[in-house]
């Protein structure tokens, strides 16, 4: 009995020794985590995960706010040209109302001919708007492209770095409810693509 109670200690103390051996000799660059097994032992690891809050990434990567800035003044631009457009219309047309209530078109061909051209001009702001609208739509697509593409070609190098196998997205806690911060790579991933991007 006193040879297996011998046995049993010097397995566990081993045992402590390896555990102790593994836990200071680990890098420091991602965190612990402690998980209980049903059997009352106790095993550290770190998991090689991280995650990005994407609004942080979208409100304080520089290329995304000049990217943003940019499309916002293309859209200005665009409901400038159509407001101008737009009063130049209905000034003529109340011009052509005027007429047709003092008679002042000499044949009724020449009203209809007019009631014809207001007509068209209106088509075409209407068309007009509607391209500018599509532009600005594929404007911000390629801009996402641009953005998507440089991130994932950053994260790769990223990952390969820092020993990282998952990086999940967060947006306003929609993928992870609670995380350690040790785990929330934003800043850092911010600083790097902000560096990157001054110096092109």
């Amino acid at each position: 009995m006193k040879k297996l109670l011998l046995i049993s200690n010097a397995v566990l103390a081993i045992a402590v020794i390896v555990l102790f051996v593994l836990h200071f000799s680990s890098k420091k660059e991602t965190p612990s985590v402690t998980v209980g097994f049903a059997t009352d032992s106790v095993c550290t690891y770190k998991l090689p995960i991280a995650y990005i809050n994407v609004d942080s990434l979208l409100s304080n990567y520089q290329f995304a706010i000049d990217a943003n800035d940019k499309l916002l003044s293309k859209g200005e631009s665009s409901r400038a040209t159509l407001n101008k457009r737009e009063k130049q219309l209905e000034t003529e047309m109340m011009e052509f109302q005027r007429k047709v209530q003092n008679n002042a078109f000499l044949s009724q061909e020449r009203a209809e001919g007019e009631y014809a051209r207001i007509m068209n001009k209106k088509m075409e702001l209407e068309e007009l708007a509607q391209k500018m609208t599509q532009d600005l739509m594929i404007e911000q697509q390629k801009v996402n492209i641009q953005m998507g593409d440089t991130v994932d070609i950053f994260l790769k190098k990223y990952v390969a770095d820092k020993n990282i196998q998952v990086i999940f997205s967060n947006t306003l806690k929609d993928n992870i409810l609670y995380s350690i911060d040790e785990y929330d790579i934003t800043a850092e991933v911010v600083a790097a693509l902000n560096a990157r991007y001054k110096k092109k």
